[in-house]
């Protein structure tokens, strides 16, 4: 677990828990709607449901951490175990990274990828990677002093 400092007091950074559901969801509901995905286009919530699940099953690869302030949830971080074919040890994928906007730019989001990289070694992964979209300047800006471009340009298909 890690203590960071920010404005607003002190920041504690551990896994999510269930009584977090109410407040995890504002934050989920917040990364959706930044990337587009609101109204119209929100998730059906059965994906938000089964994500929700997901988190707390021991039996999946997919981990929640939060930010807390108190009783306050600041920022989320999931993220998953992966093989690789180009490593022995397990590969962290950091999938999703959102703060509150109250939290931005006081170190809620460097405690959550620094409390990742922590335990991801701790599990024995050798790397931790993450995207983001290229015109998102804010979190690049912190990415940039955390991690290195890897200078690959992602391609999907959605079936």
């Amino acid at each position: 677990m890690d203590q960071q400092t920010d404005a607003s007091g002190s920041v504690e950074i551990r896994s999510a828990r269930p009584e977090d559901y109410a407040q995890w969801k504002v934050l989920w509901d917040g990364y959706q709607a930044f990337y587009g995905r609101s109204g119209p286009t929100a998730l059906a919530p059965h994906i938000t449901e089964t994500t929700w699940a997901r988190l707390h099953d021991v039996s999946e690869p997919v981990h929640a951490l939060v930010a807390v302030n108190g009783e306050r949830l600041l920022g989320i971080a999931h993220y998953l175990y992966h093989r690789s074919t180009t490593l022995v040890g397990p590969t962290c994928y950091l999938q999703d990274l959102f703060t509150a906007e109250e939290a931005r730019g006081k170190g809620v989001g460097r405690a959550l990828i620094e409390e990742l990289y922590r335990r991801a070694a701790a599990d024995g992964a050798e790397r931790v990677y993450w995207q983001t979209h290229h015109t998102n300047a804010t979190a690049r800006r912190l990415y940039d002093t955390v991690a290195e471009d890897s200078g690959f340009v992602v391609y999907r298909r959605n079936l």
